[in-house]
């Protein structure tokens, strides 16, 4: 039987899942946007927002959809995968109870005390804006002040490294956050393990490094991700094989804990002098992540999902050997003041041999705009990282004019500084 699959969605991450799915399905998609790389892919595309769960379920009915994925964290947040179990449509995509493992991160951090998840550094969690600026004041180290809820990765201020004490005092007052989470400040280096859950399973990736920041040398605000590298091995070149086991293990401590997740689980971690460390949970693919990930996995994508849905162990992954490089190219302004509205001209044929994958942008009809987010993504796979960098690098005139990106994203410099900061960290 072909299923029928339905993918919610219209940013970069949905554009690299439509394009894992779509020769193996029926492929079905609706979004608050029309990106076309996903309309060229799906056999049919509905203007549907991610947060309509009536909306959603309506067109899944209509089309027949026998199986559904989730990408944005607002869908699951809205109890979208809820919905469409519901509806007798099974979901790859946690259920909105499990989705609080990212949607409120009180509870997430609350829930591995608990659960004894290993990991997880100091925090107090507050409803009180003044309790929690005393607590600032009383701390004997640098904080990290994260708002409780859905921020797009642009809410977090560290003090020691961002703001002051007192210009992290001074967002708490003025951003309105009704709950927030203040935690140890926990230096090293980032990595993202991404891995499927279901039916107490869980089969994991290749670690991926994102970069937040939105200019080169990690400088400027944070942004939702300007691009991300992985390597031939599943551990990145800073890390040991033995860190990304570690890393592995506190998601099965995760899984063990959450019986009833399905769908995707992120763990953001910081790899510190003692090992890893847990940022954060996600409860979906990372984007940019997913495009370093789906384009290296060989086992299909829909086999997962049918194994979770029909309660079967999941297969295991097979992942071609290749480093990958992903460079963003976004908005002028990007993040605190992009230049939304602007027609862009993707050239896809001048991006050689990457792959070019449409994030927020909307097509009309009379060709494609950019809104207040990324643009569009290029990504290089290789047998090594420098490699796969030049071929994302030379891609990147398939963006056009009007955009900017980090080009230091996977560059020697930069992931050999990442090795020698860890070396210091470690004593080496």
């Amino acid at each position: 039987m072909t299923e029928t699959v339905l993918l919610i969605g219209g940013g970069g991450r949905e554009h690299a899942i439509a394009r894992a799915l779509a020769d193996d399905c029926d492929l079905y998609a609706c979004a608050s946007n029309r990106n076309p790389g996903i309309r060229g892919l799906a056999d049919g595309f509905e203007t549907v927002d991610e947060t309509d769960t009536a909306g959603v379920v309506a067109y899944a009915e209509a089309v027949g959809a026998t199986l559904a994925v989730v990408g944005p964290e607002k869908a699951l947040a809205a109890g979208v995968a809820d919905a469409l179990d519901d509806a007798g449509v099974y979901t790859f995509g946690p259920r909105e109870a499990e989705a609080r493992i990212e949607t409120d991160k009180a509870f997430q951090r609350r829930f591995m005390r608990d659960e004894s998840v290993p990991g997880c550094p100091d925090f107090e969690t507050f409803d009180d804006v003044e309790a929690a600026c005393e607590y600032v004041d009383g701390y004997d180290g640098d904080l990290a002040v994260k708002p409780a809820g859905l921020t797009g990765g642009k809410g977090v201020k560290v003090t020691g490294d961002q703001v002051t004490k007192e210009e992290a005092k001074a967002y708490l007052r003025e951003s309105g956050y009704d709950r927030v989470v203040l935690e140890e400040r926990l230096v090293g280096e980032e990595f993202t393990v991404q891995g499927f859950v279901a039916n107490g399973d869980l089969r994991t990736t290749p670690a991926v490094q994102d970069h937040k920041r939105a200019y080169e040398g990690d400088e400027g605000p944070n942004t939702g991700g300007m691009g991300s590298y992985s390597d031939a091995a599943f551990h990145l070149p800073f890390m040991t094989g033995s860190d990304y086991d570690d890393a592995v293990e506190i998601m099965e401590a995760v899984v063990d804990a959450l019986p009833d997740y399905k769908g995707v689980l992120y763990g953001q971690f910081m790899l510190t002098a003692e090992g890893p460390k847990v940022i954060e949970f996600n409860a979906r693919f990372g984007d940019p992540e997913a495009m370093n990930t789906l384009p290296t996995l060989e086992t299909p994508f829909l086999d997962v999902l049918v194994a979770a849905r029909e309660g079967e162990s999941l297969p295991a992954l097979d992942v071609s050997a290749e480093a990958t490089v992903c460079k963003y190219a976004v908005p002028e302004g990007y993040p605190d003041d992009p230049s939304a509205g602007t027609r862009i001209e993707i050239d896809e044929a001048s991006a050689g041999d990457a792959l070019v994958f449409y994030a927020s942008v909307d097509e009309r009809e009379d060709g494609v705009y950019t809104t207040t987010s990324r643009s569009v993504a290029v990504v290089g796979l290789a047998e090594t990282i420098e490699a796969a960098e030049e071929i994302a690098e030379r891609a990147l005139d398939a963006a056009g004019e009007g955009l900017r990106v980090r080009h230091d994203i996977g560059t020697a410099d930069l992931v050999e500084g990442r090795v020698r900061h860890v070396r210091e960290l470690r004593g080496e």
